[in-house]
């Protein structure tokens, strides 16, 4: 594990969030919030672009990319195995298949063309964060820990990196509850930290992030704690099964290649 970039990218990242989200709760407190004041915008979006900028500055900083078009080209390299696409959006649909099926429901279902539309927004509005929590902290905290431990740790940070928002008025978290918002992000943090481990793709850590962003513009749910708890609980069983199953298998084709030379 490369403890240094970790630490640098945690420390920038940290930073960089709490001066522009801090503001942005300075000035709600102050009677000036973003739905009101165009230009609050701006350290609204750069605050959430904060862990894609330190992924940028810190990789490049300790010689881990050359430039910018290279570290564009690992986020986006799209051509991979059609199999893990499909990994990727079986995975994604545990999310729906829970809201659907436990009490007390959808609350009401957008056009279906909203999911579409609002994917490539969602790339900048969350799926941009994977070039530092998937790329950089939790790949490398789990050479060091392993899956398991790795998205243990991982969880608490980056829900605790969204907290502000729920104190900044005119978004979308704002008065909502963190603690039910935490356990999703457990759930969350499995099903992406498996998508990076057997994908090796940051790629698809970005467009599985931007789907879930996307599907809670879609289909609008009560947000019960019993239902984020059983949807957490199954990603990341699923994550950890796919997780070690492809490690297994990974062993057994290793262990015929040796046997049969």
């Amino acid at each position: 594990m490369n403890k240094k970039l970790v630490f640098q990218y945690l420390l920038l990242t940290f930073l960089m969030m709490i001066f522009l989200w801090g503001l942005l709760i300075i000035f709600g407190y102050l009677g000036f919030s973003i739905n009101s004041h165009f230009l609050l915008y701006i350290p609204w979006i750069l605050g959430g672009l904060s862990p894609t900028i330190a992924s940028y500055i810190v990789l490049k900083k300790n010689n881990e990319t050359t430039g910018f078009g290279e570290w564009i080209k690992k986020l986006f390299a799209f051509k991979i195995s059609i199999k893990f696409y499909i990994f990727t959006v079986l995975l994604y649909l545990i999310i729906p298949i829970m809201c659907f099926s436990i009490p007390p429901g959808i609350e009401r279902i957008e056009p279906i063309y909203v999911f579409f539309v609002s994917l490539p927004i969602m790339i900048i509005g969350g799926g941009l964060e994977e070039a530092g929590w998937r790329y950089i902290l939790q790949f490398e905290l789990d050479k060091k820990f392993g899956f398991v431990l790795s998205a243990i740790i991982v969880a608490p940070i980056w829900a605790v990196w969204h907290l502000p928002l729920f104190y900044i008025q005119g978004v979308g978290q704002y008065g909502t509850n963190f603690g039910i918002f935490t356990i999703r992000i457990i759930g969350y943090t499995f099903a992406l930290g498996a998508i990076q481990k057997i994908t090796g793709s940051v790629f698809l850590c970005i467009l599985f992030h931007s789907m879930f962003n996307a599907g809670y513009s879609t289909f609008i749910i009560t947000q019960t704690l019993f239902r984020n708890i059983i949807m957490s609980i199954s990603m990341a069983v699923i994550s950890i099964m796919a997780v070690f199953y492809i490690k297994r298998k990974n062993k057994l084709i290793k262990k015929d290649r040796l046997i049969n030379g």
